[in-house]
């Protein structure tokens, strides 16, 4: 396993992190359990998770995965050998029952509080506004369409002051953000600039794969001066590039086919551009799903790349990707089928 550190902190992480959002749907908690035993054993030392998992969001089972967390920790007793991140939801149409308010100083410190109790522990490693409560575009959305109708209201500094505070109290030791855009970035940075008592955000969990370079356009200069990693999600596209569902093929017990409204990764164009990266794999003789795996490690602002998986055969060919090295051939290979098809997934 390869390791990195935590921007401008001392702690160091698994280049490698374990996703966790299918486990109390997709995957049982004996699953989940075994799956945290062998990452743990590869020297994966850094967990994902959420309030809002698993995923789909439903009220009979939103947080379900922080407890089945909670229990591994308190049967095997690892909590100190891992560095855990979780995050906060922001307020939306889709997890509404979790929270209406959007995120505030009585939200936050009620769902830190929550969390903790799930998982088992006295502390969050990471802890991360999982997307923002104004409009802006994420969650697939390509560009920004201004909403005079917005009327949101600018409380970072109330959100950074009470992270301070969690901080202070030792619930918590670091904040990042997730799904957020280079003005949102900033302006949290900007604030605990001024203000120096209030916490710098460190990482920022947003979607970064071969058929979704979007952070380099911004957030990757922000992430390089700013010294804040990219912590990488969907590396893999909802399953897409894997190659499993080339040529029409509905895997039984796959995400796209149980939850076909998370089509971010499949239309007529991203179908187009898997078709030419899965050639390029097949042509250097290695599996898709590492080469798109490989190729999110070796970015130089990523911190570290949120693997998840269904099955074990899965998350061995995930975790064993650090190992892989690309060729210049290869990533020549990539960059030209960018080149023709960008982006083809916000």
């Amino acid at each position: 396993m390869e390791y990195t550190n935590l921007p401008r902190t001392d702690i160091e992480v698994s280049k490698i992190c374990l996703g966790t959002m299918t486990w109390g749907k997709q995957n049982t908690e004996a699953e989940g359990h075994e799956q945290m035993d062998y990452a743990l054993d590869q020297g994966v030392n850094f967990f994902d998770t959420a309030e809002l998992y698993p995923i789909p969001a439903h009220p009979d089972r939103h947080s379900l995965t922080e407890k089945i967390i909670g229990n591994w920790f308190k049967k095997t007793g690892n909590r100190d050998k891992v560095v855990l991140a979780s995050k906060i939801v922001g307020k939306s149409s889709f997890a509404k029952f979790i929270r209406a308010t959007g995120i505030n100083r009585e939200s936050i410190v009620d769902a830190v509080d929550a969390s903790l109790e799930r998982l088992q522990t006295d502390y969050i490693d990471l802890y991360q506004l999982h997307w923002p409560d104004r409009n802006t575009n994420f969650f697939g959305k390509r560009g920004y369409e201004h909403d005079i109708s917005d009327h949101w209201q600018d409380n970072i500094h109330q959100i950074l002051e009470t992270l301070r505070d969690l901080v202070q109290e030792g619930k918590i030791r670091h904040v990042g953000l997730s799904n957020e855009t280079p003005w949102g970035v900033m302006r949290y940075l900007e604030e605990s600039k001024v203000h120096a008592s209030l916490p710098r955000m460190i990482t920022i969990q947003n979607p970064y794969s071969l058929l979704n370079r979007l952070f380099e356009v911004g957030n990757a200069e922000v992430s390089h001066r700013e010294k804040i990693g990219l912590l990488a999600y969907s590396p893999l596209g909802f399953g897409t590039l894997t190659g499993k569902y080339l040529g029409g093929m509905q895997p039984a017990t796959s995400r796209i086919t149980l939850f076909p409204q998370y089509d971010r990764y499949s239309s007529k164009t991203a179908i187009r551009a898997t078709e030419k990266y899965h050639k390029l794999a097949q042509d250097n003789d290695i599996s898709m799903a590492q080469m798109a795996l490989a190729f999110v490690n070796s970015r130089p602002f990523v911190t570290s790349n949120i693997i998840g998986a269904t099955s074990m055969r899965q998350l061995k060919e995930n975790i064993a990707s650090i190992d892989v090295k690309l060729s210049d051939e290869v990533l020549q290979g990539i960059e030209a089928i960018h080149n023709e098809i960008p982006n083809p997934a916000p």
